[in-house]
């Protein structure tokens, strides 16, 4: 039973022919030579595969890692060394300003130490007036043709970079604390007085009668050279609104007079005057309570009841001076008549934080920019403008002073004009007197001021600081994260160059000894077995 089977099992088995030998052994050697052909394509290419349908696995990975390397190269190798040289830049300006406010603080406290000499005093004028016009540029700072300080205009310089013409209309939005005091020192026409007309009917009046000392209450608005008159030549005066008890807006329109018509004189109650050479608003003592009394409605979150808005036209702008639409609602008119309006948000009470911000990792961005109203105060400015002013005018009386003393000594012999002279240098010395005293406390006043201008900027480079440690932190995770896609790509693609050799090798043994048999079984046909 056992043979019958067998031999069942033989006769159903497939002849096999020396013609299915040699076809077996071309076929396997035609596997064996793409086999070969692969692993000399990998060895050239020294990747694993070089088309997707070699191993869609690999594949696909390699899509992904290559996409998550490219990302994290344009982070590392682009992104964050652009925000570094940003910021860099931004510290660098910052510092020179800090700079600055700390030689203004040291200047101011060396004039409120004690009485100055004329000479002393002429060296602290102009040592102010040099660091006055060279705070505002340094905020012109600029990193690859983009101004750091200006927000989302980073073709916009912050300041005037040459004597221009253009008309704005500036709305200011303060509050009642930017309302302070400013001394008046009248001086009668003791500035006028010299050696050809000291003697003068005019002059020989002069006494100390004529020289009073009072306070105006003032609003100092960012700028000085303001227009007087439009374009027809009418007067064109600001525009105060504020909200009432009542929580009604209410106007006032203030009446304009000239800096060479004495306007910080005789100040009515009920007055408000615009000086446009200065850019101040002097307020009667009516006017002042009443702007003094607004307040904010915490009941209302749309509106700022506690806002005093302030609108003015100025069209001069000197070299250095900041641009208005940095800072204020404003509206520009060129030559031709094109109106720009820039921050009408602000009037709705929405500020917007022109912040500018890099994408330095996946879902994380840092913000490169400080903005010029965090730094670039207008009241540092013109907190030296005062005191610079004072100070001149504490010069000019010096000046007189030692005219008059030159004349003294010229007329010894003529009792007359020495009695006249005398008057003269009674009223230059009280006058004298009242100056320093304003002098005095301007700079008492600028070191407060000047020191509270040094920690917004001291506060702006510790911000810098934080984003560049930040940053730095961020460099060290994304080069790490570079690395590990990097490596792990090459994982995925790239070949095994030693274990390919050997493959390789392997199969061209293989190929080889494949040719040996089969030419060995070509040579035999069925004619050997008749």
């Amino acid at each position: 039973m056992s043979e019958g089977c067998l031999g069942g099992g033989m006769r159903g088995n497939m002849r096999i022919t020396n013609k299915i030998i040699q076809r077996n052994n071309l076929s396997n050697i035609n596997t064996n030579k793409i086999y070969q052909d692969k692993l000399s394509t990998q060895m050239s290419t020294q990747k694993k595969i070089n088309r997707p349908s070699d191993d869609p696995v690999i594949a696909i990975r390699a899509l992904r890692l290559r996409s998550s390397v490219t990302e994290v190269t344009q982070y590392y190798s682009k992104n964050i060394p652009d925000a570094k040289s940003w910021l860099s830049v931004t510290e660098d300006a910052l510092k020179n300003l800090s700079q600055i406010i700390t030689n203004m603080i040291s200047r101011c406290t060396k004039g409120a130490n004690g009485d100055l000499k004329t000479e002393d005093r002429q060296i602290i004028l102009e040592e102010l007036k040099g660091l006055g016009d060279e705070i505002y540029s340094t905020g012109d700072a600029d990193y690859a043709g983009r101004y750091v300080f200006t927000g989302y205009r980073t073709d916009t310089s912050l300041s005037f970079l040459k004597e221009t013409t253009l008309k704005y209309s500036i709305t200011e939005q303060l509050g009642k604390e930017a309302i302070d005091t400013l001394t008046y020192v009248d001086t009668g026409d003791l500035l006028d007085l010299n050696e050809a007309n000291f003697d003068s009917t005019a002059m020989a009046g002069i006494d100390e009668t004529q020289i009073s000392s009072t306070d105006v209450y003032r609003i100092r608005l960012a700028y000085g050279d303001c227009d007087a008159v439009d374009a027809t030549g009418n007067p064109v005066a600001p525009t105060i609104e504020y909200t009432d008890a009542a929580g009604n807006t209410q106007t006032i329109t203030a009446a304009m007079k000239h800096s060479y018509d004495d306007p910080y004189k005789n100040v009515g109650d009920n007055d408000v005057i615009y000086v446009p050479e200065t850019g101040e608003l002097l307020l009667g003592k009516n006017q002042y309570d009443v702007l003094m009394q607004v307040k904010d409605n915490e009941s209302t979150t749309t509106k700022n009841e506690g806002e005093i808005r302030i609108t003015y036209e100025k069209s001069h702008w000197s070299k250095g001076e900041l641009r208005p639409q940095h800072y204020f609602a404003c509206t520009s008119t060129d030559a031709d008549g094109k109106e720009i309006n820039y921050n009408s948000s602000y009037l709705n009470g929405e500020v917007e934080h022109q912040e500018i911000e890099y994408d330095v990792g996946f879902n994380q961005t840092i913000r490169v920019n400080s903005t010029a109203d965090e730094c670039f105060k207008h009241g540092i400015g013109r907190e030296a403008d005062d005191i610079v002013s004072a100070m001149q005018n504490v010069l000019n009386l010096e000046a007189t002073k030692a005219t008059l003393e030159k004349l003294e000594k010229a007329n010894e012999g003529d009792a007359g004009k020495l009695a006249t002279i005398k008057k003269q240098l009674d009223a230059v010395n009280k006058a004298l007197t009242y100056a320093k005293q304003k002098e005095q406390a301007l700079f008492e006043g600028g070191i407060s001021a000047f020191q509270k201008y040094l920690d917004d900027s001291n506060l702006c480079i510790t911000n810098c600081g934080t984003r560049s440690s930040k940053l730095s932190l961020i460099e060290n995770r994304m080069q790490n994260q570079k690395t590990s896609f990097e490596t792990l790509k090459s994982e995925n693609e790239d070949a095994d160059i030693t274990e390919v050799a050997i493959h390789l090798n392997s199969a061209e043994l293989t190929y080889e000894a494949a040719l040996m048999a089969t030419g060995k079984v070509m040579q035999t046909t069925l004619l050997n077995f008749i």
